[in-house]
């Protein structure tokens, strides 16, 4: 389909006021009959689809809350235009008069919807947030916004448009509730391990159960080279694995000094400080050995050992909601940074079921994890579809 609308020899160039009218519904939201009303925090960054809201009469609105919107309005975020906030409204209720309520002036000439999607492209994004005003709280006026030129296609090309980018997002919300259900399905398994097994003799300190640790990391100085020993930040642990790809840096390490810090397969790692209380003590598995890699001081690896409780199983219940409460309730903070140390994680609590237990729940969660990363990689080949078609939307497509 796509290669059906990329041509632009019947496209013209038209100002985004020429096709675009900004709605200004003002109603009283006490007498207006609505329930709903939308705010800046409840709109996401790069997502037409409205997930939170309001109630009215349960929250204070300020005066600034009297611009009604109904179903198939596009909203838009006047304020700090670089969180690129658009949103498809499928409800009725009020916003503020910073959120723009925007409708196209003829759908025979602009599709009301194809807009949401042009105004998600780089090119709108990019010409908002040059011509917004302000540094504290750039904004920008509805007759800056006027003055945008994009190409436009005719009606039928629009049509095709419009089918690849509804396919599109269609199979993006598909995806979005099989992530959410595996995430649940996942939180569920083992929430049932942790009330069977947490409540008797199956518990144990973390200090008991390892063979080495906790340590602290080392963070030697930067080097210029490409050569040498690596190091990384935190951005490493992510989603219950230690994952160095994007955060890579050379230090300045001989071998000896880095013998002691290097990692193994097998080892686990806790952050250490995080200025988000909910990211620091999180834990990631490393899948392989990096013998020329060290790892950093805001990192406490632990070696856990296998025939008291497997590594998976570790990080499994650690990072699970009620496990990884009761370790970050013993975070303390300073100058805004949460931080949890080597006694802490000695402390901390462990349910170890029995290993045939252990190797049957490790098992199963290995098959949702490659679910999920399946799902990933579905993902990934959708944000590229994606691409390419706002590549068409703006005229850019080969």
């Amino acid at each position: 389909m796509l290669d059906r609308v990329t041509s632009k020899a019947s496209w013209n160039q038209v100002a985004f006021g020429d096709v675009v009218r900004k709605v200004n519904d003002k109603v009283d939201p006490w007498d207006s009959g609505l329930e709903r009303y939308i705010a800046g925090e409840h709109m996401d960054t790069d997502d037409l689809r409205i997930r939170r809201w309001g109630l009215i009469g349960d929250d204070y609105l300020g005066p600034a809350f009297h611009m009604r919107f109904r179903p198939g309005h596009v909203l838009y975020g006047s304020r700090r235009t670089y969180l690129r906030k658009v949103a498809l409204a499928d409800f009725e209720g009020i916003t503020a008069n910073t959120t723009f309520v925007l409708e196209t002036k003829d759908p025979a000439r602009l599709m009301p919807e194809l807009l949401p999607f042009l105004m998600q492209t780089e090119t709108f994004h990019s010409y908002s947030i040059k011509h917004s005003k302000g540094s504290v709280n750039p904004y920008i006026n509805f007759s800056d916004l006027e003055a945008f030129e994009f190409p436009l296609p005719p009606i039928q090309e629009q049509a095709r448009l419009v089918e690849a980018l509804a396919a599109y997002r269609a199979t993006e919300e598909i995806l979005d509730i099989a992530a959410l259900r595996l995430s649940a399905t996942r939180e569920s398994y083992v929430s049932r391990i942790l009330e069977q097994y947490g409540d008797g003799k199956e518990t144990a300190t973390v200090e008991s159960l390892l063979v080495d640790g906790p340590n602290n990391g080392r963070s030697p100085a930067p080097s210029d080279s490409d050569k040498g020993f690596k190091t990384v930040s935190i951005s490493a642990v992510r989603a219950g694995i230690f994952d160095p790809e994007g955060c890579i840096k050379f230090v300045h390490m001989t071998a000896i000094e880095a013998k002691q810090f290097t990692v193994k397969s097998g080892d686990i790692f806790a952050v250490r400080g995080n200025g988000n209380r909910d990211i620091c003590g999180r834990v990631g598995i490393s899948r392989q050995t990096y013998p020329d890699l060290v790892y950093p001081d805001l990192l406490i690896r632990m070696r856990f050992n296998p025939e008291k409780i497997l590594a998976n199983f570790v990080v499994a219940q650690w990072n699970h909601a009620t496990v990884h409460g009761r370790l970050i309730s013993r975070a303390k903070s300073s100058n805004g940074i949460w931080k949890v140390n080597g006694q802490d994680i000695r402390a901390h609590t462990l349910v170890v079921p029995p290993l045939e237990v252990q190797r049957e729940a490790v098992k199963f969660l290995h098959t949702l994890d490659t679910q999920a990363r399946s799902i990933k990689d579905r993902f990934k080949n959708l944000r590229l579809m994606k691409s390419e078609l706002f590549k068409a939307l703006a005229g850019e497509a080969k």
